[in-house]
Parts: C-alpha cells; sequence; structure tokens
C-alpha cells in the first residue's frame, strides 16, 4: 500500500479495528460487550481504558456484535466521512436491537458531545451517550438506560486523565501498544473540533506512564508509542515532591526501562518540539527517529488563517534543525487542500513545500468544515469541491513519486527490524517496522512476533520494504 492517505482512505484503514478481548466460550450469566472505534489512535487507547472499566464492573467481552448486550461506538469527529460511517453502522445496530430488545448501543468519544441531540433524540440511533472524559460513570449510565432513561453525560474535565485505570489492550499483537499520557489540547487550530470535544490539555502523573510501560515490558511488549493530541507540550508537575517531568523528560525515564523497549511518540506540534526532545531521540538507540509534524499547508498565510502560529518559514527551519540533529529521521505530516480563501498561489506552495520536506508519509484531505469551529464561526467555506479534490489529487500524486523515491533508497541498507506479526499477502512471510517507521516483509523461517531481527533490503514498492533476514 503507497503511503498515501486521503481523507477517504485514512477513514477506511482505521475504522472497525478494534474490538473488545474475546473469548470463544460465552458465558451466559454475565452480559457482554462490543466496542468499535474510528479514528485517530487516541480513540483505540480510549477504548481499551473503556474495555477495562466495563470487566472491573462485571460485564464480558465479545468480538460477535449480535451476541453483545451492549454496543459502543467510539467515535472520531475530525471530519465529515467519519460521521457518515458512523451514521450508517448505527443504523445498522438499530436494526439488530429490533431482534434483541434488551440491548443497548451507545456512542463513546469526540462525536459524543457534538452530536448528543441529534443520536439520542432526532435521529434515535443509540441508548447512550458518552463524552471522552466520563468513561468512569459508564456502569451508572448503563443502569440509567437499562430503565429506559436516554443516559448522557459529555461533561469535559480540568483533571480527568485515567491514569489510575490499566487499558486492557484491543485486539492485541502482544508486542505494539498504545499509552497516553495526556489528554485535550490547548491549541485553537481555526480547522479543528478537538479543542471543544476532548477540553483542555492536562498531562498524565509520570510515574504511572512509566509504570504501565514497564508492566507492558515485562508482559512481553516490544514497543510503546506515547500518545497525546500535542506530546511535545507534555509537562507533569508534582508540587509536594517539587518534581517537573517534561516531554523529553518523560520519554528518557520510558526509554531507560530497557533497551529491548522502543519508543515512539505521536503526535507533534511544530511550534512546540524543542531540541531536548531531539537530543533526547538522539541519545537513546530505542527511541525511535521517526516524527509526526503536521504542516496543514504551506502557504503563510493560510496557516495564520489556521492559527497554526508559525509560517512556511518557520517549520521549514524545524525540518531543517532535525535533520541537522537526526539525519537518518523519518518524517511525515499532515495536509489540508482547499481550506478556506486558499487560492492557486497557496497550493502550489503546499506543493513546493511537500518537495522540500520530501516527507516519507503523508495523511492528506481536503478540508471539510466542522460546525462548531473557529473556521466555521469566521471564515466561508468557499473553494468548490472539486477544486478540493483536484488539489488533494495533485498532492497524492506528488507524494507518490516522493514515497517511491523514499523507499528506493533504503534498498541495499540493512535495518533492524522488531517482528510484529504474519503479512497479510502471505503466511510465509512475516512483518516489521524500521526505525523510520517503513513497513517491512521478509521470510518467516523460524523467527517469531517479539523478536528483533536485522534485515537487508532487496527491493522495495511505494509504500513497503522487502528484504531478506542476515
Amino acid at each position: 500500500m503507497l503511503n498515501v492517505m486521503t481523507n477517504k482512505e485514512h477513514d477506511e484503514a482505521r475504522q472497525g479495528e478494534a474490538f473488545a478481548p474475546f473469548t470463544d466460550e460465552v458465558n451466559p450469566y454475565k452480559k457482554h460487550f462490543y466496542i468499535e472505534s474510528y479514528g485517530c489512535a487516541m480513540n483505540f487507547a480510549d477504548s481499551e481504558v473503556v474495555a477495562s472499566i466495563l470487566m472491573e464492573n462485571g460485564f464480558s467481552a465479545t468480538n460477535n456484535y449480535e451476541q453483545a448486550d451492549l454496543i459502543f461506538i467510539n467515535t472520531c469527529s475530525i471530519r465529515e466521512k467519519a460521521e457518515i460511517t458512523v451514521r450508517k453502522r448505527l443504523t445498522e445496530f438499530r436494526s439488530i436491537k429490533k431482534k434483541k430488545p434488551g440491548m443497548l448501543v451507545g456512542v463513546l468519544g469526540c462525536m459524543a458531545e457534538r452530536l448528543k441531540a441529534q443520536f439520542l433524540e432526532e435521529e434515535k440511533l443509540v441508548d447512550l451517550v458518552v463524552g471522552p472524559d466520563a468513561y468512569r460513570t459508564l456502569p451508572g449510565l448503563i443502569e440509567e438506560a437499562e430503565t429506559g432513561q436516554k443516559a448522557v453525560n459529555v461533561l469535559l474535565s480540568r483533571d480527568e486523565t485515567y491514569a489510575d485505570i490499566s487499558p486492557i489492550r484491543l485486539n492485541s499483537n502482544g508486542v505494539t501498544a498504545f499509552v497516553s499520557i495526556m489528554r485535550g489540547c490547548n491549541n485553537m487550530c481555526s480547522f479543528c473540533v478537538v479543542p471543544f470535544t476532548r477540553g483542555r490539555e492536562r498531562s498524565r502523573d509520570a510515574h504511572s506512564i512509566v509504570n504501565e510501560c514497564r508492566t507492558l515490558f515485562a508482559d512481553g511488549y516490544r514497543e510503546v508509542t506515547l500518545l497525546g493530541q500535542n506530546v511535545d507540550s507534555y509537562y507533569w508537575v508534582d508540587e509536594q515532591k517539587d518534581e517537573r517531568v517534561t516531554f523529553a523528560g518523560l520519554m528518557e525515564q520510558v526509554a531507560l526501562i530497557s533497551p529491548l523497549l522502543r519508543v515512539r511518540f505521536s503526535t507533534s506540534h511544530p511550534k512546540d518540539i524543542t531540541d531536548d526532545v531531539l537530543h533526547t531521540i538522539v541519545k537513546y538507540d530505542n527511541i525511535c527517529n521517526y516524527i509526526h509534524l503536521p504542516v496543514q499547508s504551506g502557504s503563510s498565510r493560510v496557516l495564520q488563517m489556521m492559527n497554526r502560529t508559525y509560517s512556511r518559514e518557520w517549520y521549514i527551519a524545524k525540518v531543517n534543525r532535525i535533520r541537522e540533529l537526526i539525519p537518518d529521521c523519518g518524517i511525515s505530516t499532515d495536509m489540508i487542500t482547499g481550506f478556506c480563501t486558499e487560492t492557486e498561489e497557496d497550493h502550489q506552495q503546499s506543493l513546493s513545500l511537500m518537495e522540500y520536506c520530501k516527507y516519507d508519509l503523508a495523511y492528506m484531505y481536503f478540508y471539510s468544515e466542522r460546525p462548531g469551529t473557529l473556521a466555521a464561526r469566521r471564515f466561508e467555506d468557499d473553494v468548490p469541491l472539486e477544486i478540493k479534490k483536484r488539489r488533494l489529487q495533485e498532492m497524492i500524486d506528488l507524494h507518490r513519486i516522493q514515497s517511491l523515491h523514499s523507499m528506493q533508497r533504503d534498498v541495499g541498507k540493512t535495518f533492524k527490524v522488531l517482528v510484529e506479526g504474519t503479512s497479510k499477502k502471505s503466511a510465509d512471510e512475516l512483518f516489521g517496522r524500521t526505525d523510520q517507521n517503513k513497513v517491512v516483509v521478509f521470510p518467516k523461517g523460524d523467527l517469531k512476533v517479539g523478536e528483533y531481527v536485522t534485515v537487508k533490503i532487496t527491493k522495495c514498492t511505494a509504500g513497503t520494504l522487502l528484504g531478506s533476514v542476515n
């Protein structure tokens, strides 16, 4: 698969991937829950928190929604496509519910807060609506919904981090895991709903994060991805002990658990990633040389309208600094085409920025106005859809070439790869990722999932490296 994600492809790649842990034998004396997750990695991590809360309160899990007494969809509200997909899925669940009257259907996450009225009253698709900061109240809300009442809690919190809850790993390969380090976002990007659906930034207790990573390593996991809407702004303070931990300090603590534990992170806001973070990556071999650095546009004028708080030139200087300190660093980005008032000149500046940065991976979308955002209140969505799509295709075509060139540069090189699982195309092949987050496929042989192997790259496609084990 190409290292290209359009809005459609990204939604299809993410939807329905996370289900609750499941056993073949269904216990008839317990109520069963089923979870589907859509959207970003934070939603998938939140589903693991929800699974833990439900199992602590006597529920059992199933990956067959027809056997479930309780169905949850954990939702994304970033793009219109996700909302359309979720509505369709909820309609399907409503049909099943008619055959099983006691079944409850609920919506979790970002979309819950924004569309609670439509889902509950207007479209009558769900019984529960629970926002991302209200998962602890789930047991009581379920009891309320079982009486026939509509149960809702979408209140946002200034301090909830779920630090004391041990997530239940969903559909886990037993090797890689997400670890949430902070919640919310203070960056009021004009196109984004996250500050309104997930609330203000708050950082999780550093000790709980390190302990979770240490437990994962002891359980056989060999890679953790530290998650936050903007991990670089992580800052935890223990006033009693006069302890202050920055993101660079947190990464170092996790890296010191073991040299066999790989550390990744996502996502970085360009304005906040510091030299301290870059120097920490350089210092520890087990912190991966890969940074997701969303730019959104190559036009300084559009960036200002997006409230990204940096210019094109400033962003380029940050990319140059990363490559100065970490020459082999993989860099990926997000790009939006057709934002309000975007001209052909603005679009060409985005393409030229991509030419300069030569991203290894890019997530590309055309602008979809989100109700409630600053852009929806301030600007007219005035770029016609056909122009948005044409510009997006031009961007994809350019990145398709860049992606292939990026892969071709690795042919003949040797990489340390963590074996993550069996290739989707052949049971005789395994796959893993390089330090730079590129997928590598290689012969299975006697190798096992969770092992580190050295792979020499012999050929490639535009999205995958192919090699042999040294």
